[in-house]
C-alpha cells in the first residue's frame, strides 16, 4: 500500500514541567498575539501522542490563542506511572498542569479520548474550565455488547504487559506498530511519534474508555461548548457524537465531512471549524449566567 499523505510535522519548543506528586510531562506552551490571549488546553486522542493529534492545528490556533498542548498519561511525553491509568487522573493532572503554570482557568479542547478527559476535568474541577471544545468524541464508548466485550480485552493484556520486561514489551509493541503500518500506509514519523508510547498504559487507557460515561453529568455543562462531529468516523460513531451534542444545552454544533483522522490527515478541512468552536467558547456574549 502506497504511504498516505500526511502534512510534515514540524513542531514548536518543548517544556519539561514537573507536577508535584504526579510526575514530568512534555508541554508545549505556545504564546498568543497578545498577553492576555485566551488560553487553551489541548488533550489528545487515544493511541496518539500530543503532536501526532495537533500538530497540524499548532500555528493557527496560536493566531488567536495561547495554545498548551498536553500528553496524556503513558502517551507520548506524558507522565509515567505504575499506578492504573485513569481518565480522572488525566483530568486532575490537568488540574496540576494549570496550578503549575501559574493560571486559573482555561479553555479545554479535547479529541476523541482526550473529549472523555476535557468533560471529566470540567465535571471534577469546574472553577478551572471556562469553555469546552469536544471533537470526534462521546459520552460514552461501550455501549454495545460487543464493544463492552471487546474493551473487556484490554485489561487482562495490560496485566500481561505489566509481568513482561521492558525489553519485550518495547519489541511487541514495534512490532504490533509495523504491522498497523503496513495496514494503513501512513509515514514512518507517524508510527516513530507513537512509538513513544507505554505499551500498558496506553492498554490501560483503551480499559478506562470503555468505563467512561458522562451520560448522567454531562447535560449539567455551565460553560460555552462546542462540538465538533466527524461526519464520516469509523471509530465512534457519528450518531453517538449527535448525542453529545444533543445532550449540551446552548452548545455549538458543527459539523466536519471527515473520518477519525481528519486533525492530523486533512486539517484544511478540519481546522476552520476548530477555529470557529474556540471563537464559539472564548466570546464573551456566549457566556453562561
Amino acid at each position: 500500500m502506497s504511504a498516505i499523505d500526511v502534512p510534515e510535522i514540524n513542531l514548536p519548543p518543548g517544556t519539561i514541567v514537573e507536577l508535584p506528586g504526579r510526575g514530568d510531562l512534555l508541554v508545549r506552551d505556545i504564546p498568543g498575539p497578545r498577553p492576555d490571549s485566551p488560553v487553551l488546553l489541548l488533550q489528545h486522542g487515544w493511541s496518539a501522542t500530543a503532536d501526532l493529534n495537533w500538530f497540524a492545528c499548532y500555528d493557527t490556533l496560536s493566531s488567536r490563542y495561547r495554545v498548551i498542548s498536553m500528553p496524556l498519561r503513558g502517551h507520548g511525553g506524558g507522565i509515567r506511572s505504575s499506578d492504573l491509568f485513569t481518565i480522572e487522573d488525566c483530568a486532575d493532572d490537568s488540574a496540576a498542569l494549570i496550578d503549575a503554570l501559574g493560571l486559573e482557568t482555561v479553555n479545554c479542547v479535547g479529541y476523541s479520548m482526550g473529549g472523555t478527559v476535557a468533560q471529566s476535568f470540567w465535571h471534577r474541577h469546574p472553577e478551572r474550565v471556562t469553555g469546552l471544545v469536544l471533537c470526534a468524541t462521546s459520552r460514552s464508548f461501550a455501549d454495545t455488547q460487543l464493544e463492552r466485550v471487546g474493551y473487556a480485552l484490554f485489561p487482562g493484556a495490560a496485566f500481561i504487559a505489566r509481568s513482561a520486561t521492558d525489553r519485550a514489551k518495547d519489541q511487541l509493541y514495534q512490532r504490533a506498530l509495523r504491522v498497523r503500518q503496513r495496514a494503513t500506509g501512513l509515514p514512518d514519523e507517524v508510527f516513530d511519534e507513537i512509538g513513544k508510547n507505554d505499551p500498558r498504559m496506553v492498554l490501560e487507557a483503551g480499559a478506562a474508555l470503555g468505563r467512561f460515561s458522562s451520560i448522567e453529568w454531562i447535560g449539567e455543562l455551565n460553560v460555552p461548548a462546542a462540538v465538533l462531529i466527524t461526519t464520516r468516523d469509523t471509530v465512534v460513531p457519528p450518531s453517538r457524537q449527535e448525542k453529545l451534542a444533543e445532550a449540551i444545552e446552548h452548545g455549538l454544533t458543527l459539523r466536519v465531512a471527515g473520518d477519525h483522522g481528519v486533525v492530523a490527515r486533512d486539517p484544511e478541512r478540519f481546522v476552520p471549524s476548530l477555529m470557529a468552536a474556540c471563537k464559539h467558547v472564548t466570546s464573551p456574549v456566549n457566556a453562561i449566567d
